[in-house]
């Protein structure tokens, strides 16, 4: 054929047709509608195209994988969810354990203490910029719950109910600077009055100035006139700076509180106070001291030593 500008018209078009025919067969897939031509030239070419399929194979997997990209996709999209799903299953797990951890400290509190409560989540906080520290939980007056109880957790005082609703109530922390509770030391029993400082440690204001209180002296609640707003014997915290008393008439420590008020989750309202002051029951274990290993050096006489000896002798 000569090169004309027919010819070469010709030949544009024809290759215009064949990708326009190319993309409607990918994009059709089973349902291309030239699936049917493809087939009758795939029996009278067949042969040709077996003799040429190392030329044409490179072509034929790249229009292959145009055409299972979509599936593939697919595929990736669905092992993503199926991934996310998977973390979050185990997030919840873990939160899960915690959570049953936290309970079941609650509960051996709620044992030693012989304080009846209902149990309760921490489902929202305060505007806590250092002047109100609270916390809202997801029971009210619907689940008994009444204004001036105590709250607690599997590691000591959470503070005390202020505002009740059907079926959410309002807890003031103890570290809220409005928040006071009456306190007792361990062993000693010297009376005090605690008083919340945000994040800074309780303040304690003991009633005797001249009480013996040394750094890891321990408190509780000492209890109110009808067990409300306090009950009696609930963990506090721990003395971690003794001012010194000056011949004031009261003397003031500082106490590291035993609960975490920023990483609250599961907490118990006591509903029905102990028939008796459970005093000191309700503290954790002291620790133990680690012995401290004692080494015992013996010197015993070298062979030359013993030879220089017996020749002195002689």
């Amino acid at each position: 054929m000569r090169d004309t500008r027919e010819s070469r018209l010709l030949l544009v078009l024809l290759v215009a047709i064949a990708f326009a025919l190319i993309t409607v067969d990918i994009r059709g897939g089973q349902d291309s509608p030239v699936d049917g031509a493809r087939q009758a030239a795939a029996t009278v070419f067949g042969p040709i195209e077996n003799g040429v399929s190392s030329a044409v194979d490179p072509v034929g997997n790249a229009v292959a994988a145009v055409r299972d990209s979509g599936s593939r996709h697919d595929r990736i999209a669905q092992l993503e969810h199926d991934n996310a799903a998977l973390k979050a299953k185990l997030g919840s797990d873990d939160r899960n354990r915690s959570r049953l951890k936290q309970l079941n400290k609650m509960i051996r509190v709620a044992g030693e203490g012989q304080y009846g409560i209902k149990g309760a989540e921490v489902i929202g906080i305060g505007a806590a910029q250092g002047f109100s520290w609270t916390v809202t939980i997801d029971v009210g007056a619907n689940d008994g719950i009444k204004r001036d109880m105590t709250v607690l957790n599997g590691d000591g005082l959470v503070g005390r109910v202020t505002t009740v609703g059907p079926n959410a109530a309002t807890v003031l922390l103890a570290n809220d600077p409005d928040f006071t509770v009456g306190t007792r030391m361990e062993s000693s029993d010297e009376l005090g009055f605690a008083s919340g400082q945000g994040d800074r440690p309780l303040r304690v204001q003991l009633l005797n100035g001249k009480a013996k209180v040394v750094k890891g002296d321990r408190l509780v609640t000492f209890g109110s006139q009808a067990d409300r707003p306090f009950v009696p014997g609930v963990p506090v915290g721990v003395v971690s700076r003794v001012d010194p008393s000056g011949g004031d008439l009261t003397r003031t420590v500082y106490v590291t509180p035993y609960v975490s008020f920023t990483k609250l989750d599961i907490v118990g309202v006591v509903v029905a106070a102990p028939k008796k002051d459970p005093r000191d029951e309700v503290l954790p274990p002291k620790p133990r001291p680690t012995p401290t290993p004692t080494v015992t050096v013996t010197v015993t006489p070298s062979a030359n030593a013993s030879a220089d000896g017996q020749q002195q002798q002689q």
